[in-house]
């Protein structure tokens, strides 16, 4: 069996390069890509966002939603991005937190880690740290991170409870979960589109249902848990990048009409609990 993580970190190698090149990034679902031109990754941030950063960091995005434009960041917060690529939400974040704050990115590519490093230099931001590492074994330490952030990463890992569970992990008590995702409506998508491994590298073939992604977070321990559509996928936006992965967009289109969207998923963990003793605290 195809290993996903080998498969993913093998795109988004390519994808860095092609940002170099000054080259949209996509994410291998045939010519066009899924994940690189519409209807998933287009127009989702605007031009006052892209034309403070890096081009570099703008062509290499290859996310399904903004999460630094429905994030509540505050001055001073430390911000952790899941799956951070060419770096365009964490320089976006580093932007809001601050000085006092800081915006770290965690990625497992080398190529993209490096373009992220470049582009962090051309943007002259100081308040950001590029991590090299997987998103279900988080080189942070425990209740480190003020919020974390994520942009169509966590549904292309093959482990979404490990990922959860370290999420949880780093956060601070009172810490805020707030990624975009494409998630499921309603039943299962079909063994089809699973099996495809470049569907899985374009966002689809991974994405969890909403009730389950809804209680894989309570079982990590979040609370507070919403996913709110941020745009939801019709056949004719499905048929052509199943058609270039080989598969029967005709039929297939059909079947996932109305079955997917991108979300913004969010979730908090439970406050400490407040000192009710003179020696509960000591």
């Amino acid at each position: 069996m195809t290993d996903v993580k080998e498969v993913v970190q093998q795109k988004y190698g390519e994808a860095a390069q092609r940002a170099r090149q000054g080259q949209a990034a996509t994410c291998g679902c045939g010519t066009s890509g899924c994940c690189g031109t519409d209807p998933i990754t287009s127009n989702l941030y605007d031009e006052a966002q892209t034309g403070v950063l890096p081009t570099e960091a703008v062509l290499a995005s290859l996310g399904c939603g903004n999460p630094t434009a429905l994030a509540d960041l505050k001055p001073g917060e430390v911000v952790l991005d899941l799956g951070s690529g060419g770096g365009i939400d964490v320089l976006l974040s580093a932007r809001r937190v601050g000085p006092a704050g800081k915006a770290y990115g965690l990625d497992m590519t080398d190529e993209m880690l490096a373009l992220a490093r470049e582009n962090q230099a051309k943007s002259g931001l100081t308040n950001v740290e590029f991590l090299r590492g997987e998103i279900e074994h988080i080189p942070l330490p425990d209740n480190s991170v003020d919020v974390i952030i994520s942009n169509c990463v966590i549904n292309l890992s093959a482990d979404k409870d490990r990922v959860l569970a370290e999420a949880f992990r780093v956060l601070k008590p009172g810490g805020r979960f707030a990624v975009s995702d494409v998630v499921v409506r309603g039943h299962d998508i079909p063994d089809s589109v699973r099996r495809s491994m470049e569907l899985w590298v374009g966002c689809i073939a991974g994405a969890l249902e909403e009730a389950d992604y809804r209680a894989r977070l309570a079982n990590a321990g979040f609370e507070q848990i919403d996913l709110e559509p941020t745009r939801i996928y019709r056949a004719a936006d499905a048929r052509q990048f199943l058609e270039e992965s080989g598969l029967d967009g005709a039929d297939l289109a059909a079947q996932v009409d109305g079955r997917f969207m991108s979300a913004f998923v969010r979730a908090s963990k439970p406050a400490a609990k407040a000192c009710c003793s003179s020696t509960c605290c000591a």
